[in-house]
């Protein structure tokens, strides 16, 4: 799910930069370690490692 309501304000760049979608990561893992991302054909990873740092590989 998308965290909209971020309270970003200010300046219109600031304002156009608060439409990225935004995710939480608890929300993408689902407690889950990892998570498959299919990009144009190509499976990447996305890992959650130990030390709570994210890695991703193709």
């Amino acid at each position: 799910m998308k965290d909209e309501d971020d309270g970003r304000q200010g300046s219109p760049a600031t304002q156009a930069a608060s439409r990225t979608p935004r995710f939480k990561s608890e929300d993408l893992f689902q407690q889950q370690r990892e998570v498959e991302i299919d990009h144009q054909g190509r499976i990447y990873r996305l890992r959650l490692t130990q030390m709570n740092k994210l890695i991703l590989t193709a």
